[in-house]
């Protein structure tokens, strides 16, 4: 290939080093290399799995309630072992409580596996095993979360958290597609198999990692430092200014409920539906493969708020689409804005947020963004059945910029949040 004429060789490359992922954290801190790859292995294994899972409860019963129903499996934990295992991830090794989750993720697997190989598999072992699996990974999930503050240095906190994003939003785009073909030409018992032996990595990755504790004399776990959690988060104007922003985005911008009508009523097609759930996903991997210029960004508070918006115009347009590719475009879109978001969020938490307290404080955020989607699911089923797909989907956008707009002046810490001054400073 020639140069391209006028443009040094040099500067192209600068160029594109700007916006290139930046790998420092995995070139510096070999613990964190091994963790990353652990789990990004363990990620996509566990994304097949659910999808095969779907798939055998559809094949076993004929029934959509049946398939819905295991969204309860991760629900019920999501909201209620993530605050419980936050408080227990500052009082213990960190990473001895991602090796009991790990460890009991493989067991559901397992079950899932021997289930699947039986002549007549049981219904009640599926919606059990996923059980155990969605909650060994919340008891886990604030001590996963919270590691990485203490694997790499502040100024590397932005790469890791964009490297932590490539890892779920691969799996989130590669997994399902795996699946399809997997499903095809493999027994189910194989794929559930292969899913345990994908934590395989991740066990050996935390099992080198050196021990992380919050704090020596931490207090034992209980209901009152769960309270701490809590209050800690009331008290912060940033933290809780970003956890509305997202909570607000997700209950009324979020239409995932709406897919599967969309692509049969509007589009002609059932089977895209596939597509539609992939799109926000591509849109968010983007961002993370090509998160350097987030490196620069000073106000991330405001970059949330905007950000946030972003995902909410994007839905409001998308509600109107009726061409399928432009269709897939705003949905990118959004995913774009929701992922820069996140990964904004996620850097401000690991900053303002005290090692002893960042168990519980990732323990209620990730109990919040399991929670909020569903609740938004809900609210745009009802509002299409009570009045059309596209001003369900068009409102809840609209009202997604709103809120967003309404919280930015309800916290003004939050959108004055500044990351290059003092942290006792950056919010005034």
């Amino acid at each position: 290939m020639t140069d391209e004429p006028g443009v040094p060789a040099v500067e192209r490359r600068g160029f594109f080093a700007r916006f290139a992922l930046d790998l420092t954290p995995l070139r510096r801190y070999p613990a964190f290399r091994r963790l990353w790859f652990g789990q990004g292995v363990s990620f996509i294994g566990t994304e097949i799995a659910e999808v095969a899972l779907a798939y055998q409860m559809y094949q076993l019963t004929g029934s959509k309630l049946a398939v819905g129903l295991i969204s309860l499996t991760h629900l019920v934990p999501l909201v209620s072992l993530t605050v419980i295992g936050g408080a227990i991830a500052d009082a213990v090794d960190r990473r001895r409580l991602m090796q009991v989750q790990q460890i009991g993720m493989v067991i559901g697997s397992l079950g899932l596996a021997v289930n699947a190989a039986l002549a007549d598999p049981h219904v009640w072992a599926l919606y059990a095993c996923q059980l155990l699996i969605s909650s060994s990974f919340s008891i886990g999930v604030g001590a996963q979360r919270s590691m990485t503050p203490q694997l790499v240095d502040e100024a590397n906190f932005m790469s890791a958290s964009a490297l932590n994003s490539v890892t779920s939003q691969l799996g989130a785009v590669a997994g399902p597609g795996i699946a399809g073909l997997l499903l095809k030409f493999v027994d189910l018992q194989w794929i559930y198999l292969a899913d345990s032996v994908s934590y395989a990595g991740a066990l050996v990755a935390v099992a080198l990692l050196p021990r992380l504790v919050a704090r020596e004399d931490a207090e034992r776990p209980s209901w009152e430092s769960i309270k701490q959690g809590f209050r800690y988060v009331r008290r912060q104007p940033v933290i809780l200014g970003f956890f509305l922003v997202d909570t607000n985005a997700m209950i009324f911008g979020m239409p995932s409920a709406l897919f599967a009508p969309l692509a049969s009523d509007r589009f002609g097609d059932p089977a895209l539906v596939g597509y539609l759930y992939m799109a926000p996903a591509v849109g968010a991997l983007a961002v993370s493969l090509l998160s350097g210029p987030l490196r620069h960004i000073r106000r991330q508070g405001l970059g949330v708020i905007v950000t946030a918006a972003l995902w909410g115009a994007a839905i409001a347009a998308f509600g109107f689409a009726q061409q399928f590719w432009l269709a897939l475009l705003l949905l990118g879109l959004a995913g774009l804005g929701d992922q820069i978001s996140a990964i904004l969020r996620s850097v401000m938490l690991y900053r303002i947020t005290p090692s002893a307290m960042l168990g519980r404080v990732s323990g209620i955020e990730f109990m919040q963004v399991a929670a909020a989607p569903s609740i938004g699911n809900l609210e745009a089923g009802a509002l299409a059945n009570a009045t059309s797909l596209r001003f369900s989907i068009a409102s809840g956008g609209v009202l997604c910029v709103v809120g967003c707009a309404v919280i930015a002046l309800a916290f003004p810490a939050l959108a004055r949040y500044d990351a290059s001054r003092p942290l006792d400073d950056a919010a005034t």
